[in-house]
C-alpha cells in the first residue's frame, strides 16, 4: 500500500510536465497545414523535457467527432520548449515533413510551416 502515494505522485508529475506553449505551437502548425481555423483537437501529449521537444495529439477535421473516435495523429518536434521555438519536423499520421526530406514537395510544405511559425512568433 505504500507504493500507491508514490505512484500517484509520479503520475501527477507527468501531467505537470505538459507544456501549453509547446502544445499551442504544434496546434498552430496543424491549423496552418490544414489551412483551417477550426481543428477538432483531442488528447494532447507534450514532451518539453526531451531533445528535441515534442508534441503529439489526436485530431479530426470534422467538428462533430468525439475525442474517443479520433484516430488521426499530428506530431511536432521543436528545437526548444520555450519561445522563440523553431519547428524541426512535423508528421501527419505517418507522413513526415522536414528540411532533410528527399521529396521536394514535402520539404517545401515544411519550409512553408517554418515561415508561418516564425511569422506568428513575431510581435
Amino acid at each position: 500500500m505504500k507504493w500507491i502515494p508514490i505512484t500517484a505522485f509520479f503520475l501527477a508529475g507527468s501531467a505537470f510536465a505538459q507544456s501549453p506553449e509547446l502544445e499551442q505551437a504544434c496546434i498552430s502548425v496543424a491549423k496552418n497545414f490544414f489551412m483551417s481555423d477550426a481543428l477538432n483537437v483531442g488528447v494532447v501529449q507534450s514532451f518539453p523535457e526531451l531533445k528535441p521537444a515534442g508534441v503529439r495529439f489526436k485530431y479530426s477535421e470534422r467538428a462533430d467527432t468525439k475525442k474517443t473516435d479520433m484516430s488521426d495523429t499530428f506530431d511536432c518536434e521543436f528545437d526548444q520548449a520555450k519561445t522563440p521555438m523553431r519547428i524541426l519536423r512535423f508528421c501527419v499520421s505517418r507522413i513526415c515533413y522536414s528540411t532533410d526530406q528527399e521529396d521536394g514537395e514535402r520539404r517545401r510544405r515544411f519550409e512553408e510551416m517554418q515561415v508561418l511559425t516564425q511569422r506568428g512568433s513575431k510581435p
